[in-house]
């Protein structure tokens, strides 16, 4: 096995809990446009940056209901939550990061959210300062379950995919940390682990506060 040098980490459902809170915009959001089956719709979306979502959301939706107009809707319901209530910490992430970087481990990002909203939230959390580089949806054209946000993301610290490990939660992203030729440790949030990502992931653990590197 190459040695283990950086950890990758997703953001949301990993480190802040904004699945619940986007789980709620998007249900608020269908009562309005009208549309019964969100629950699967939005789970086929959860690790998609906002271009990708939109694909997904034109293959599903009536033709009357507008990916974009309902994208921004969630996002103005998302942004209220955020301003009124904060984005929690998930369990255990202080404890993670301290105890990886403590460890030598060097830390980096690579979310599916764009680089504003990722800046903001992990500053508000008092975590951004862990992390020694920020991937976000934005910088690439088709994120998770491609393969492009990690490959970037390992690139952007001068390390190759083997000496890389990521942390994610959601099936498209254990797909994509694979893709892209990285040991992925999940960590499930709103999604429990099928026989896909038992056979994907390198470990499975319940919080990051369980989460162990070693072989």
């Amino acid at each position: 096995m190459e040695k283990i040098k950086a950890v990758l980490f997703d953001m949301d459902g990993v480190l802040l809990d904004t699945e619940s809170v986007c789980k709620i915009t998007w249900q608020r959001a269908a009562q309005e446009y009208g549309i019964k089956n969100i629950e699967e719709i939005f789970i086929k979306c959860v690790g998609c940056n906002r271009h990708d979502t939109e694909l997904i959301l034109k293959d599903c939706f009536p033709q009357n209901v507008n990916p974009t107009e309902f994208r921004n809707r969630t996002s103005e319901l998302f942004y209220v939550v955020e301003a009124e209530q904060g984005l929690a910490l998930k369990p255990f992430v202080v404890e993670c990061l301290t105890k990886l970087k403590n460890e030598g481990y060097r830390i980096a990002l690579a979310s599916s959210t764009r680089a504003e909203n990722v800046h903001r939230q992990l500053k508000a959390a008092g975590i951004f300062d862990f992390f020694e580089t920020l991937t976000t949806g934005d910088m690439v054209e088709h994120s998770k379950p491609a393969p492009d946000i990690y490959l970037k993301a390992a690139a952007s610290l001068n390390l190759p995919p083997e000496n890389c490990v990521a942390i994610e939660d959601s099936p498209n992203g254990v797909r994509a940390a694979v893709a892209a030729g990285i040991k992925c440790i999940m960590v499930p949030d709103l999604i429990q682990p099928d026989e896909e990502m038992k056979a994907k992931s390198w470990k499975i653990f319940s919080n990051l506060g369980e989460v162990l590197l070693d072989a």
